[in-house]
C-alpha cells in the first residue's frame, strides 16, 4: 500500500493513518485560523462576529429600529450563519456591546451587559435587548451595492458576505484578541481620527514612511483614560515588526492626605486591585496604607481611595511600589497578525495594514462604482423603452394584443434589446396613462449625468483617490473623537524591597569568638555581657538598623552579607554563621559592619595596609562571599573603623602597633577602592610581621570633637584630639612612641561628644 491511499479489491479506499492525521489535523488548524480566531483585515470581524453584524441587519435592527430580544439574534446567528454554541455567540456579541471593551462598539445594548469591574456579569440573553449601534453602519451601508463577494452559509440555503465593505480600518480601530492553532493575535484599538489622517496622508503620499505615518498615529487609544507610558521608540518599534507591548498605568490624584485613583488600565477590575492591596496590608508589606475605600458610582465610574498611615508618608514611592505590584499598571501584548486581502494570515507593520487596507477600500469602491453605473445604465435602458411607449402607445398595443411572439417584433420593430422588449410587455396599462415626457427626459438627464460623473471616476485613479480621502474624512467627522488614552513619559515602576518594608529600629549585631552570630534590639546593650555557650565568648560587634545588612570579613579577606533582621534574637545564643554561608575550612570570622549602601568603612589588615571602602561594594548575594581585602603574608584583618557617610575632609586615620607606637594623617591619603591590599597605613617591618614580634593592633577614624582611649591591661588613658599633634605625620611611617606605661596596646577606643554626654 502507498503512503497516501490505495483501492482494494473490494472498492473501499484505504488511507495511511499518518496521512489521515496530517490532513485532519492541518484542516482543523486552517478553520480555526481562517474562519475562528483571526480578524479579516478588511473588515477588522472574525467570522462569528462579521455573521452577527450580518443577522442583526437582515433582522431589521439597525440603529434607528426598536431594540428586540437578543435571544432572537443569537437564535438566528446560530442557525442561519454560525452552527456554534449559544452562549459563545452571545458572549462575542456582548464584548460587541460594551463600551469599555470596544473603542467604537457595534451593538447597543439595553439592559445588563456588564460593568467595568465585572465584565462577566451580563445577564442572559433572554433578558437583554440590542440593536446595531450608528457606528456599525461604516460596515453595513455599502453591503448592498455589489461591494464584496458573497459565499454559501454552512447549509447551503443562504448567503453571506465574505467581508464587511467597511468603510474605516476597523481592524485597527477596535482591535481584538484570538488564539489559534500555532499562532495568536493581539490587535490594541486605535483612534479613529489619527488612523483616517494616517489614511489620507499616505492616499496623498503613497511613498510616506512608517516614520511619517507615526506623527499621526501616536500609538494606540484604549476606552479608558489610564495613561499609556511605553516610550515613543518600543511603540514605533512595536508598529514596525508587528509585534511588541503596551504598558498602561493608572491615572491617579491627591486630594487631601488620600490617594484617589480616577482611571485604571483597560479591563482592569477595580475591585481585583482593591484586593489585591488589602493582601500585601494583611502580609504587612505596605505598613504605610492604613486603609482602602471604593467610593465608583454612576457618575464617577472609577475612584478608589488609599487612605496613607499619615501625612508624613511619601506618595510618590508608595505609588510606584502598588504600580510594580498590583494591576494599577498592566501591560498588554501586541501582535499585529490578520487575515490579509489574500486569505493569508500574516504579522503586518502598521504601514503594510493602512496600505493593504486602503487597497482594500479602493477595490470597494471602484466595485461599489461599478455596480451603480450598471444600474444606472439599466435604467436608461428602461426610460428609452418607456419614451417609445409613450410615443407610439397604439402601435405597441396593437403588437402586443395581435402578435403571437409579440417580445420579437416589439425588439424588430423598435430596434430594442430583449430586457427592454420584457419591461415594455411587464409595463401595466394603467402606467401608460401617467407616462409623461417631460419627467421621463429629466430623469435620463439626471442620469445621463450621473452616468457621465461615475465614467470619470472610474476611468481616473485620482479621482477615485479623491473620492475615497472624501468619505474618510466624513466617516472621521461623523464618528471620530478625541483621543483618550494619553501617551505619557513616565520612570519605570520599582517594589519596595523586603529591607524598605521593614520597620527600621536600632539593633546591634554579635558575633562571638567561635562564629555565632545574633542580633540585639537597641545599642544600649553590653555584648559582653550576653550569655555565651561554654568556651566561648565575645568577639564581634557592630551597630545598625534593622534593615540593614550585617557584613562579615574572613581571615583571608573575604566579605559576606547576612540580612540583620533575619538573625536569631539576642536572648538566645545565636546560631552558627557557617549555615548561613560558605566560607573556607579553617577561616575564622574577624571583622563586622553594618551600614547604608553609601556609608564608607576602612579595611585594613595589621600588616600596616588598609583602603577605604563602600558597603555597596561589599554586599553579594553570593554565599560563597566576594574578595575585599588582599592579606599580605603573615598579616591577619583586623576589625574595620566606620568613616560614616560624612565627608572624609575632617577625619583622620588613627594606627596603633603592639609595641606602642602611634601614627595620625588625614583620611583623604587613603584611597577609595572596591578590592584589594591598599596603601601603607603605618610603617611595619616585614620580618617583624612574619615573625609576630610587631604588627597594627588597631586602626581608627578620628575627628576634631573626639576623644582617643588607649588601653594597655587594666589602665587606660584618654587624649583629646588637640594633644595628638605629636603623632600627627606623613601616611606610612613608623610613628611615635606612646607614652610610658602604654607601650604594650591591647586595644584603642574612639569616644564621640554624644558618647560621653
Amino acid at each position: 500500500m502507498s503512503d497516501q491511499f490505495n483501492i482494494a479489491d473490494d472498492g473501499v479506499e484505504q488511507i495511511s493513518l499518518k496521512s489521515y492525521t496530517e490532513k485532519a489535523y492541518l484542516d482543523y488548524s486552517m478553520y480555526v485560523i481562517l474562519d475562528r480566531a483571526l480578524p479579516n483585515i478588511a473588515d477588522g470581524l472574525k467570522p462569528v462576529q462579521r455573521r452577527i453584524v450580518y443577522a442583526m441587519s437582515e433582522l431589521g435592527l439597525k440603529a434607528a429600529a426598536k431594540y428586540k430580544k437578543s435571544a432572537r439574534t443569537v437564535g438566528d446567528v446560530i442557525g442561519k450563519f454560525h452552527p456554534h454554541g449559544d452562549s459563545s455567540v452571545y458572549e462575542a456579541m456582548v464584548l460587541m456591546a460594551q463600551d469599555f471593551s470596544y473603542r467604537y462598539p457595534l451593538v447597543d445594548g439595553q439592559g445588563n451587559w456588564g460593568s467595568s469591574d465585572d465584565p462577566k456579569s451580563f445577564a442572559a440573553m433572554r433578558y437583554t435587548e440590542s440593536k446595531l449601534s450608528p457606528f456599525s453602519e461604516l460596515l453595513l451601508s455599502e453591503l448592498g451595492q455589489g461591494t464584496v463577494d458573497w459565499q454559501p452559509n454552512f447549509d447551503g440555503t443562504l448567503d453571506e458576505p465574505q467581508v464587511m465593505p467597511s468603510r474605516v480600518p476597523t481592524v485597527l480601530l477596535n482591535g481584538t484578541t484570538g488564539i489559534a492553532v500555532g499562532m495568536a493575535t493581539d490587535i490594541p484599538p486605535h483612534n479613529m481620527r489619527e488612523v483616517v489622517n494616517a489614511c489620507i496622508h499616505l492616499l496623498e503620499q503613497p511613498k510616506a514612511t512608517l516614520e511619517d505615518l507615526s506623527e499621526y498615529i501616536k500609538g494606540p487609544d484604549y476606552p479608558t483614560e489610564a495613561e499609556i507610558i511605553t516610550p515613543l521608540a518600543d511603540i514605533q518599534n512595536m508598529y514596525k515588526t508587528g509585534k511588541g507591548s503596551i504598558r498602561m498605568r493608572a491615572v491617579w490624584q491627591k486630594e487631601g492626605t488620600d490617594v484617589v485613583v480616577t482611571a485604571l488600565p483597560h479591563q482592569v477590575s477595580g475591585s481585583k486591585v482593591l484586593e489585591q492591596i488589602a493582601q500585601q496590608i494583611h502580609a504587612k508589606k505596605l505598613p504605610m496604607v492604613a486603609d482602602l475605600r471604593d467610593e465608583s458610582d454612576h457618575e464617577n465610574p472609577t475612584r478608589l481611595v488609599i487612605i496613607p498611615r499619615s501625612n508624613r508618608v511619601d506618595i510618590e514611592p508608595m505609588m510606584n511600589h502598588l504600580f510594580a505590584s498590583t494591576d494599577l499598571e498592566k501591560t498588554y501584548r501586541v501582535n499585529l497578525n490578520m487575515i490579509g486581502i489574500d486569505g493569508r494570515p500574516e504579522v503586518k507593520s502598521l504601514d503594510k495594514i493602512l496600505k493593504e487596507w486602503l487597497e482594500f477600500r479602493t477595490d470597494t469602491t471602484k466595485r461599489r462604482l461599478q455596480y451603480r453605473l450598471q444600474k444606472v445604465e439599466e435604467r436608461l435602458m428602461r426610460l428609452a423603452a418607456l419614451m417609445i411607449v409613450y410615443l407610439n402607445v397604439d402601435e405597441v398595443i396593437r403588437i402586443i394584443r395581435e402578435e403571437e411572439k409579440p417580445k420579437q417584433v416589439l425588439m424588430e420593430r423598435f430596434d430594442l434589446v430583449e430586457m427592454q422588449a420584457e419591461y415594455i410587455l411587464e409595463t401595466k396599462l394603467r402606467q401608460l396613462a401617467r407616462l409623461e415626457e417631460m419627467k421621463i427626459r429629466e430623469e435620463e438627464e439626471a442620469l445621463e449625468k450621473e452616468k457621465e460623473e461615475l465614467e470619470k471616476i472610474i476611468g481616473s485613479t485620482r479621482r477615485l483617490k479623491t473620492l475615497v480621502r472624501k468619505e474618510l474624512a466624513e466617516a472621521a467627522e461623523q464618528f471620530g473623537d478625541d483621543r483618550r488614552s494619553p501617551i505619557v513619559a513616565r520612570d519605570d515602576a520599582k517594589a519596595f524591597s523586603e529591607e524598605e518594608l521593614m520597620t527600621t529600629e536600632p539593633v546591634t549585631v554579635i558575633m562571638s569568638a567561635k562564629g555565632w552570630i545574633r542580633a540585639a534590639k537597641g545599642h544600649d546593650m553590653d555584648p559582653a555581657s550576653l550569655n555565651y555557650k561554654s568556651g566561648d565568648g565575645f568577639h564581634l560587634a557592630a551597630r545598625g538598623k534593622s534593615n540593614q545588612s550585617a557584613m562579615i570579613l574572613d581571615s583571608g579577606g573575604k566579605a559576606y552579607t547576612v540580612a540583620a533582621h533575619s538573625l536569631p534574637s539576642a536572648r538566645g545564643q545565636g546560631e552558627p554563621l557557617t549555615g548561613r554561608i560558605n566560607s573556607p575550612s579553617g577561616a575564622s570570622f574577624e571583622g563586622l559592619m553594618m551600614g547604608s549602601a553609601d556609608d564608607l568603612f576602612l579595611l585594613a589588615s595589621d600588616a600596616g595596609y588598609g583602603f577605604v571602602v563602600k558597603v555597596s561594594d561589599l554586599q553579594t548575594k553570593n554565599k560563597a562571599g566576594k574578595a575585599a581585602l588582599t592579606v599580605p603574608k603573615g598579616g591577619q584583618v583586623i576589625q574595620p573603623a566606620m568613616v560614616g557617610s560624612n565627608s572624609v575632609e575632617d577625619a583622620f586615620v588613627v594606627a596603633v602597633s603592639n609595641e606602642g607606637r602611634m601614627l595620625l594623617f588625614p583620611l583623604n591619603e587613603l584611597p577609595i577602592m572596591g578590592r584589594g591590599k591598599g596603601n601603607k597605613i603605618i610603617g611595619i617591618p616585614t620580618s617583624r610581621l612574619q615573625a609576630r614580634e610587631e604588627f597594627m593592633v588597631s586602626v581608627n577614624i578620628i575627628r576634631e570633637k573626639d576623644t582617643l582611649r588607649v588601653y594597655a591591661g587594666k589602665r587606660h588613658v584618654n587624649m583629646k584630639f588637640k594633644e595628638l599633634d605629636h603623632y600627627i605625620g606623613e601616611r606610612g611611617r613608623r610613628g611615635h612612641k606612646l607614652p610610658r606605661g602604654f607601650q604594650k596596646v591591647d586595644g584603642v577606643e574612639i569616644i564621640s561628644p554624644e558618647e560621653k554626654s
